[in-house]
């Protein structure tokens, strides 16, 4: 009698595990065909980056979505100039460095360090305080995505990132980048954002004007030269703090540091 039910329960348990297994591999197969299918979607919309490499900044879908709503809401029209590096202060080009991606001219896209540290950070807050974009990411978030948010997105933007490392150059990223970031509501581009607050040219901002810009990238609409708020104020002290401990103005070919 034991050994009959011994006999049951051991073809019981093989016929779950040839079961468990079946089906294991069925959702391997599954997760690769919709890997493949994605990745031919992503070759599908990459762009052509040799419209990128050089010449005019293009307007983003940020940009645009932005003229399309502002009538409904009453916002002040878009302001934005997109200009070359070389007509960018110097102060600017350190202080977005220093204060968004530190590590930007060293790196291939992404900073691992950055990320552990903030994640490290965030679990100690038990909330999500600090994300570990670095400029590379967030160029092409402004390039190629738009405001709302799907679950590939990030994957896309990694991919992305990728292929932008290896086809431009790091000047030329951030140019991108300092021409698309948002700087206030309607407020695009370093340019757009000198004009708007201070009435004159990128090219002519000095250093604390330059740590004022910078602070106010993780959240421009909220906190900015205008509104002035308490975390506005604690960014631009901190940024002008490690501006002048470390030197403000970056030489770009070796590396901004």
């Amino acid at each position: 009698m034991f050994r009959r039910k011994w006999r049951y329960r051991r073809r019981g348990f093989f016929a779950s595990a040839s079961t468990f297994l079946h089906r294991l591999r069925f959702a391997l197969c599954a997760f690769v065909l919709l890997l493949l299918a994605d990745l031919v979607y992503v070759a599908g919309m990459s762009p052509d980056w040799d419209l990128y490499a050089t010449g005019p900044v293009f307007k983003t879908s940020f940009m645009r979505d932005y003229e399309h709503e502002r009538g409904r809401n009453a916002w002040p029209p878009l302001r934005w100039r997109p200009v070359a590096l070389e007509s960018v202060s110097p102060y600017v080009l350190r202080a977005v460095v220093v204060a968004e991606d530190s590590r930007f001219y060293s790196h291939k896209g992404f900073d691992q360090a950055a990320f552990e540290e903030a994640m490290e950070y965030n679990l100690s807050r038990r909330r999500l305080v600090y994300g570990a974009s670095t400029i590379s990411q967030q160029t092409v978030k402004n390039l190629f995505f738009r405001p709302t948010r799907n679950p590939l997105r990030k994957w896309h933007e990694l991919l992305l990132t990728w292929e932008m490392e290896f086809r431009l150059d790091k000047d030329r990223i951030l140019e991108l980048y300092l021409n698309t970031a948002e700087f206030g509501l309607g407020i695009y581009g370093v340019e757009g954002a000198a004009r708007a607050y201070w009435g004159i040219s990128a090219a002519g901002l000095d250093l604390r004007q330059a740590a004022e810009l910078a602070a106010t990238l993780p959240a421009p609409k909220q906190h900015n030269p205008r509104t002035r708020t308490a975390f506005f104020e604690q960014r631009t002290s901190k940024l002008l703090g490690q501006l002048r401990r470390f030197g403000a103005e970056p030489s770009r070919r070796n590396g901004g540091q």
